[in-house]
């Protein structure tokens, strides 16, 4: 009534060719380790090969308890039309895990591009579990759907060994006073094809068993299961609770067994069920030892154990709902074990705990990413915030002071073109007799200050366009929008002076000795930069009607001129006597002189103003070009980047069973 010893010599003939001698040692144990049934997989495939049928090949001893050395039986060696697979290492040739629909693979698709996404932006400690949960899932899928692999976890004492031993009908794990009793996981599969789940838990091949033929075992709705039992959550090796931890990440599904004295252990419920708290669907919660217990004393402390599991966030499955099952039982009784075997009956013919199981891993992993995804309000680049930087741009490079002495410029020519000759003499006079004027002039307009003041507003620009772009981000996109921004701001006041020497004169520049630019570059000073330095941009174009004011100019002088002589004539006694005329002639040249200078200022008033406000809308375009491509447009790039991982991250928590 027992199971199959580790020495079944069942297993101790199969080998493969070589040195048959040697059969009669211990079979798989080689330097005092234990295979996992890799040489007994390759024995199969060298029967099935050669057609040899020997006894005890099929894993079975006298008692009739398979050992699970062999990859659970024949069945898992044998390939399709029952011929053996190719090669040496023989895998169990089992229904690969993984449905073709549902949201889980959609999930996992969404988490997989979600890492791929933020690899350059999130660092690797912080992707890792998302990593793990993406490589448990296809190790899991690789492997059969047909089984699902129960755990059974408790502290010492809690009388979980003796619960398995009931459940799979055998005394396969021992039990007693001394602790801890179970050292390593053992496990036990009511049907072949396991043997890939168990290499995935590291359980050695001398550890599986099969249940004992009888009712647990002929049990159809148990067929699939695949019982490990653990060793001591509590045990004061640590080994042991490595290993603990390890099997908890990779089973479909756990039971947990608490006894009446411990069920409220800190250890686990904020080690393990508080952690574990979206795994509800896939968790059982037993309270073992009811026969300790007097009277009514089994319900009111199942009643304050489903108390504290509400307390830890686990869902309790009651009334229907989705959730953990908790119950209660005396597995050395067997009291309420026939309850327990039939809800997991149940469970295992579902044959959805491993996607149950993942999919909570998944929403896990999520949860833990929730930080680094989730923003604050709605984050963004708007409108509003574009113009006020390209603001800030116009009013570094100065672009209204420059439309302003754009306008002056066209002034200043007119007057040139159709003043006086007098004026324009006295103004060529004024020009060569103050040397510099011109140059200490624009010092006064752009004091030495100006350069770092330029330069500071720039950087203000930058830093509340990079404010305003990133608040509400969770943290690692807000640096990389700000590092976007702050890099593109590298070379920007120098870029801006390039195009401030351009913009103005549409391409054109005029530089000016020993010059430098509103930022302090070396550049040379174009029309906009000299305008605000006080150099001399290019002359802006004459209108049409220029030239007529010009000869009528040229007319007036020559009527002045003209009246002069004659007068002049009179008074020397050249000519006849008589003022009035000349007088009259030379007054009129006077006097329309002048008038035409004021006409001719009257009509450009409309023309320079424009030609300031176009000269101010060319530099301030530039500037907003500059910036954009400088700074607008990397910060847009992370901003696009961020929502193309939230909306990967808003696919993965689409169907989360714990409403993440």
């Amino acid at each position: 009534m027992t199971a199959v010893t580790d020495e079944d010599p069942g297993n101790g003939t199969a080998a493969t060719g070589e040195r048959k001698e040697e059969a009669p040692a211990a079979p798989g144990k080689e330097d005092g380790r234990w295979d996992d049934g890799l040489i007994a997989r390759r024995a199969a495939a060298v029967d099935a090969r050669s057609g040899d049928s020997r006894p005890g090949d099929s894993g079975t001893g006298d008692s009739g308890t398979g050992d699970l050395r062999t990859g659970d039986g024949s069945a898992d060696s044998a390939g399709p039309a029952g011929s053996a697979p190719e090669g040496d290492d023989v895998r169990p040739q089992v229904e690969a895990y993984g449905p073709s629909g549902g949201p889980l693979p959609t999930r996992l698709d969404a988490l997989r591009e979600l890492i791929g996404l933020s690899r350059a932006r999130l660092d690797r400690d912080t992707l890792a579990e998302a990593g793990r949960v993406l490589d448990e899932a296809a190790a899991r899928q690789r492997l059969s759907s047909r089984h699902t692999v129960v755990a059974i976890a408790g502290a010492t004492g809690s009388g979980k060994s003796t619960l398995f031993n009931a459940l799979s009908g055998a005394q396969i794990s021992d039990t007693g006073l001394r602790r801890p009793t179970t050292s390593q996981p053992i496990a036990c599969s009511w049907t072949d094809g396991a043997a890939g789940l168990l290499d995935r838990l590291a359980i050695p091949g001398r550890l599986r068993r099969r249940p004992h033929p009888g009712p647990a075992a002929s049990d159809e709705a148990l067929q699939g299961l695949v019982l490990v039992d653990l060793p001591d959550h509590d045990s004061a090796a640590t080994a042991h609770r490595d290993q603990v931890d390890r099997v908890l990440a990779l089973v479909d599904a756990v039971i947990w067994v608490v006894d009446p004295e411990k069920y409220a252990d800190a250890a686990l419920h904020e080690r393990y069920l508080r952690p574990l708290a979206g795994h509800a669907e896939v968790t059982f919660v037993v309270l073992n030892q009811i026969d300790r217990l007097p009277g009514e004393a089994a319900d009111l402390v199942l009643d304050d154990l489903r108390r504290l599991l509400d307390e830890d966030g686990m869902a309790l499955g009651e009334h229907g709902e989705p959730g953990a099952t908790v119950m209660s039982l005396s597995a050395l009784t067997g009291d309420g074990v026939p309850e327990l075997r039939e809800m997991v009956g149940r469970f295992v013919q579902d044959r959805t705990a491993a996607t149950r199981r993942l999919s909570a891993d998944v929403d896990a992993a999520a949860a833990r990413l929730r930080p680094v995804y989730v923003a604050e309000g709605r984050p963004g680049l708007g409108e509003r915030a574009r113009e006020e930087f390209t603001d800030r741009l116009a009013e570094a490079v100065g672009a209204t002071s420059a439309g302003q002495a754009a306008e002056r410029e066209w002034r200043r020519n007119a007057g040139r073109a159709c003043g006086t000759p007098w004026l324009r003499l006295w103004r060529w006079y004024e020009s060569r007799g103050l040397p510099g004027s011109l140059d200490r002039m624009g010092r006064a307009l752009a004091p030495p200050e100006e350069e770092s003041t330029a330069r500071q507003r720039v950087e203000q620009a930058v830093r509340i366009v990079a404010d305003d772009a990133s608040a509400g981000l969770p943290a690692p996109w807000a640096q990389a929008v700000r590092e976007a921004a702050f890099n593109g701001a590298k070379g920007l006041p120098e870029a801006l002076d390039e195009l401030a020497a351009k913009a103005v004169a549409g391409g054109g520049s005029s530089k000016g000795p020993g010059g430098s630019g509103r930022f302090g570059t070396a550049s040379g000073r174009g029309p906009a930069t000299s305008l605000a330095l006080g150099g001399r941009p290019a002359k802006p174009p004459r209108p049409k009607w220029w030239p007529a004011a010009v000869l009528a100019q040229v007319s007036m002088t020559l009527l002045q001129v003209f009246g002069g002589l004659w007068l002049l004539g009179q008074i020397v006694g050249v000519l006849e006597p008589g003022l009035v005329v000349p007088a009259l002639i030379m007054l009129a040249g006077v006097v329309g002189g002048p008038l035409v200078e004021w006409a001719c200022a009257a009509a450009i008033r409309g023309p320079a103003r424009r030609y300031g406000q176009d000269a101010e809308r060319r530099l301030r375009e530039a500037a907003a070009g500059c910036g954009r491509a400088r700074v607008l447009d990397p910060v847009s790039a992370e901003l696009v980047r961020y929502r193309e991982v939230r909306e990967r991250y808003a696919a993965v928590t689409e169907f989360s069973t714990t409403g993440q």
